[in-house]
């Protein structure tokens, strides 16, 4: 009987709980390191939130770093967020970069950041029209001023530095789902880019389809907060403008892999405000080999691996909805 008493308290807490989040809207100030309501990366079909007869929403703000390895560099990143009538929304970010130390390819990173705008728009509420009714959302990303990895790689072919702009259109489908027995965030999304992780791996050489989506599991901590952690991926082209020109053997192709994150956010279960980020990225790391002139008759030239050494970055981030 102790047994089952027991048991029973426990079921009815988590019954308690889980209503706790059910009243609670804990995703939609949380921005992405690109300024969309979305997880650590990906965008889900939620927007930043207007209050009751309100049509546009107070902003929300974000900081973004990602320690994106010795030989990329860090990356930090602002945003700014504005939601209109809790079915659309739009922003922008600055994306600062301080180059990595490695001698052989930093130097394809040696640019002070870009531009990256965005909008986004709800054509189905999560929920709408029934329980399991996931969310329904699209938009658009756009990114200015990339001169990474393809830029820097023109110059050195051609010997004209080569600004970028490349996009990413994507629709996704996101269900939050707070009620026993497992309480679960699940984002899936289809999009078509032309970036390459995101615009810091350059540009891709065509308009492609990529798939994108993440998990994340709910938990309560007490005093109004909440962990989620969660994993997430995004495919990415396989494939660079300017970066087949240094690969060898001649006509080989990049390896870029599927960006994951692995990230527990942190933030408050009732009338949310803030989110905190902490996680682990899988970038990249060999993604292909060069040849490297030695100076000397024999050997002419030795092969030698292109390590971002990015197989593990480090990532934090900071939310705030006004």
């Amino acid at each position: 009987m102790l047994k089952l008493s027991f048991l029973k308290r426990l079921v009815v807490g988590g019954a308690i709980a889980a209503v706790m989040f059910a009243t609670a809207r804990i995703n939609a100030q949380n921005l992405t390191l690109e300024g969309q309501t979305g997880g650590f990366i990906t965008p889900t079909a939620y927007v930043v939130l207007s209050n009751q007869d309100h049509v546009w929403s107070n902003p929300a703000v974000s900081y973004h770093f990602v320690n994106a390895s010795s030989v990329i560099g860090y990356v930090n990143t602002f945003s700014v967020e504005e939601g209109i009538a809790n079915r659309a929304e739009f922003g922008y970010t600055r994306s600062v970069h301080f180059e990595g130390n490695s001698p052989a390819f930093s130097s394809l990173w040696d640019y002070s950041g870009m531009n990256v705008f965005n909008a986004k728009g709800v054509a189905i509420k999560d929920g709408q029209f029934g329980a399991w009714t996931p969310g329904i959302g699209g938009g658009v990303v756009v990114r200015t001023g990339d001169k990474f990895v393809s830029g820097a790689l023109n110059q050195e072919l051609y010997g004209s530095l080569k600004s970028y702009t490349n996009e990413d259109v994507y629709v996704a489908a996101t269900k939050t789902w707070l009620k026993p027995p497992v309480p679960f965030l699940l984002n899936f999304g289809f999009k078509m880019t032309n970036a390459s992780i995101f615009g810091l791996g350059g540009q891709s050489t065509r308009f492609m389809g990529r798939l994108f989506g993440g998990l994340g599991i709910p938990v309560p901590l007490g005093h109004n907060l909440a962990a989620v952690p969660a994993i997430g991926f995004t495919q990415q082209p396989p494939q660079v403008v300017n970066l087949g020109a240094i690969l060898f053997p001649q006509g080989s192709g990049a390896h870029i892999p599927t960006t994951m994150d692995y990230a527990v956010r942190v933030t408050q279960k009732d009338n949310p405000h803030f989110a905190f980020d902490i996680g682990v990225g899988h970038v990249a790391g060999v993604i292909g080999h060069t040849a490297v002139p030695t100076g000397i008759p024999n050997p002419p030239y030795v092969v030698i691996p292109i390590d971002l050494k990015a197989n593990a970055v480090i990532g934090t981030g900071l939310s705030y909805r006004y």
